[in-house]
């Protein structure tokens, strides 16, 4: 089905009216973009930090978006919603610019698009990851594979935080260890850790759409009897003690939870963490120390960073 984005420069005085019109002329939603947000306090239910950029609003006044069908009544309806909006001023409200643009989107293409650019990569010595609905095979015998389908949640495995992750997990890791995965999303790095022979992964996201995903991307990598997944916030559901805890999620988030995940890592155990950039470098390392870790490597792709420390006997 191809859609019509309907855009409209407004007041933020006149959003709920045009909201309200918008939906009368068959709208399911509306995109509200409006400059202020950069200053809202917002709610951070599973531990967000939002990075919010200027340029993605405008300058003055509000952006509403809205998305109708394209069909045979598309252009009285755009018609008719330009009139409506016109005739707010009798109420004096104020519209401001009141420039409205139509432009279409083909559905299909928006929801797939992306995914003829994810195509199998080699991320670490022994293991491949690969689209669920690509057809790959292995090229030698030690290639370990990881098929994958992030749906909705975060990872694809192929961003530099995942990759360094993965590769620490390789070097760091070893059959019989007990690994917790914390923020998991699409459980890409609890897989990664089980296909590399540990003995068992507790993979934590507080999101329930993460923890939907990983457990079907778990499931079909035939990981059930190793992978756990859990809905939990960071290191809230764990208990006795690990062999390696991974964990690539933002630094911010890091450093609050060096402190638990060193009660929890075994003596010579491992805390693998990315998802660092470099201006949060010092930050992070510093809060490990902090802690009682000591700093074995740290690791960079791009401008990301990964750390692993380690617990003293």
């Amino acid at each position: 089905m191809k859609w019509s984005e309907i855009r409209i420069h407004t007041t933020q005085e006149a959003v709920e009216p045009i909201s309200h019109i918008l939906h009368e002329a068959g709208a399911g939603g509306v995109v509200i973009e409006d400059k202020d947000d950069i200053l809202r306090d917002f709610e951070d239910k599973f531990g967000e930090i939002y990075d919010l950029s200027t340029e993605d609003y405008p300058e003055e006044g509000v952006i509403l978006k809205a998305y109708l069908p394209v069909n045979s009544f598309l252009n009285e309806s755009v018609e008719e919603i330009k009139q409506a909006i016109n005739q707010l001023l009798t109420y004096n409200i104020d519209i401001g610019a009141n420039t409205l643009t139509v432009s279409e989107v083909n559905e299909e293409e928006w929801a797939t698009a992306w995914k003829k650019y994810y195509k199998p990569v080699k991320v670490s010595e022994t293991i491949t990851i690969s689209p669920s609905w690509e057809d790959y095979k292995p090229v030698h015998d030690k290639e370990l594979v990881i098929e994958l389908d992030p749906g909705m949640a975060f990872g694809t495995g192929t961003h530099p935080t995942t990759v360094l992750c993965i590769q620490a997990l390789e070097r760091h890791t070893k059959n019989g260890d007990r690994i917790a995965d914390v923020g998991t999303g699409s459980g890409v790095l609890a897989i990664a850790a089980a296909k590399l022979g540990v003995d068992k992964v507790e993979a934590l996201d507080l999101d329930e759409v993460a923890v939907e995903s990983a457990t079907q991307n778990v499931a079909f990598n035939h990981a059930t009897d190793t992978v756990s997944v859990t809905q939990g916030n960071l290191l809230d559901t764990l208990s006795g003690e690990y062999d390696v805890i991974v964990a690539n999620i933002l630094a911010e988030v890091i450093v609050t939870m060096t402190e638990d995940a060193f009660s929890f890592v075994k003596p010579n155990g491992k805390l693998i963490t990315s998802g660092i950039i470099q201006a949060k470098r010092d930050l992070v390392k510093n809060s490990l120390l902090e802690a009682g870790f000591v700093i074995d490597e740290i690791t960079e792709m791009e401008d990301w960073i990964a750390i692993v420390a380690s617990k003293p006997e």
